[in-house]
């Protein structure tokens, strides 16, 4: 073994002999390789020198590269700085919508009545009322709201108590099913002690109750009405503890008492207010100008009335192929709710404009009697014409809504059956007292 292991190094020795003696030759060649081809390292391939053209094709594409290299570096800053400013702008675009949203609301719930007032495009500045149950005043619907529940608490000190919290329950509270509930409910109690006198347990009124907590202590007279038919505050053991209740002294208040109470309370009704007729005088070049009405004209605002009167015009002029004339008939009689007041303009024949307000609902005579009396010559039958077309007498009894003579209306005055008379108009047609009501210019 150790024989063939020294022979298998000696054999790898030789062939590491053979390999480095160099170039072999054959025996029958004139001379032998000089040793100095082994050794010597060949020269290197030289390459040729590029032309003069390649090299400026070379710089221009080196130069494309790089332009290409920073105009995506420029790209991408450019891009993020963009982005960060729209972000930004829609920031503050949001913010000022919101700005701009909460400001036109704050306007609209607490408007200016001096901002109103300047408006010189306005027709009327407001509606205006007068209430002869109180006094001649003239104020608007908010201003006698005030003054009405004013002297009815004034009133519950004086007797008539009773009478007096009647009407403060229907005139002081909002809402018709609420004042209904109360009502119904003081009208239960007061009629189980009428129709059962002598049984206890209807004599008093537990304040915890529900009932009572719901229907009757949130609205405004309502504790005064209990009190003036002779309930008195105490307190009594209710599951042994002690509880407030109302407990009917019949003392305080009779059987008939009671029945006169109970019929005032379901007889009362709410204080009217009449429409005062802010009468003006206008000019036909005031009258051109002044065209706008306000708010309280309607039952909503202006901006959403003039919102919901572009839309639902698009959708009739959409749909007018497909709808019936009941079904228009409809739409319009929906629309004539919105409007609670309406301004009347009557042209005389000398151009002079005599403006009243009226309600809706007042009947077209009380427009009549409104021409008659501010009239020189209120014995000459007269006529109001509406676009050239006479209104007939038996339409006198009708609203102003049925004759769609809303929100606003031009009635043409001329005298009737005067045809070949004379009749003295140097003087004009309105009274001097109406005519100083012309406003300035």
């Amino acid at each position: 073994m150790a024989d063939k292991i020294k022979a298998f190094f000696q054999k790898k020795k030789a062939n590491a002999k053979f390999m480095n003696a160099g170039r072999g030759y054959k025996l029958n060649e004139s001379s032998k390789p000089e040793t100095s081809e082994i050794y010597q390292p060949r020269e290197p391939i030289r390459r040729a020198e590029p032309t003069e053209e390649a090299k400026v094709a070379g710089q221009a594409a080196l130069a494309r590269l790089k332009a290409k290299e920073n105009d995506t570096c420029r790209f991408n800053t450019s891009y993020a700085a963009i982005q960060a400013r729209v972000k930004k702008e829609l920031e503050l675009e949001r913010k000022a919508r919101q700005e701009l949203e909460k400001e036109a609301t704050t306007k609209l719930v607490e408007k200016p009545k001096d901002e109103a007032m300047n408006n010189e495009f306005l027709a009327v500045v407001d509606v205006y009322f007068r209430c002869p149950y109180i006094s001649e005043e003239i104020l608007t619907r908010e201003e006698w709201k005030k003054k009405i529940r004013e002297f009815l608490y004034e009133q519950l000190k004086e007797e008539e108590a009773g009478l007096t919290s009647c009407l403060i329950i229907h005139n002081c509270n909002t809402g018709k099913t609420k004042i209904q509930n109360c009502i119904e409910t003081l009208e239960k109690y007061i009629e189980n002690i009428l129709n059962n006198p002598d049984v206890e347990k209807y004599q008093k009124i537990r304040m915890c109750n529900k009932i009572f907590q719901e229907k009757v202590l949130p609205l405004e007279g309502a504790l005064e009405f209990l009190k003036a038919s002779g309930f008195e505050q105490k307190k009594l053991l209710h599951n042994d503890l002690e509880e407030d209740f109302l407990v009917w002294n019949p003392d305080a208040s009779s059987l008939d008492d009671l029945t006169m109470l109970v019929e005032a309370l379901k007889s009362a009704e709410i204080i009217p207010l009449e429409v005062d007729r802010n009468l003006q005088v206008l000019l036909p070049s005031q009258a051109n100008e002044m065209t706008e009405l306000p708010e309280s004209f309607f039952n909503i605002t202006l901006e959403e009335l003039k919102k919901e009167q572009k839309l639902r015009a698009e959708a009739i002029e959409r749909n007018q192929i497909l709808r019936t004339k009941a079904m228009r008939e409809k739409d319009e009689e929906r629309e004539l709710r919105r409007y609670r007041f309406t301004l009347i303009r009557i042209r005389f024949p000398d151009n002079i404009i005599l403006q009243g307000t009226f309600s809706v609902h007042d009947k077209y005579k009380e427009v009549v009697e409104f021409v008659k009396e501010n009239l020189i010559n209120a014995d000459i039958p007269f006529l109001l014409l509406l676009v050239g077309q006479k209104i007939r007498e038996n339409d006198y009894d009708k609203t102003l809504l049925e004759l769609r003579l809303i929100p606003a209306c031009l009635l043409k005055f001329s005298y009737e059956g005067v045809e070949g008379k004379k009749l003295d108009t140097s003087a004009g047609y309105l009274k001097e007292s109406v005519l100083c009501l012309v406003r300035n210019a």
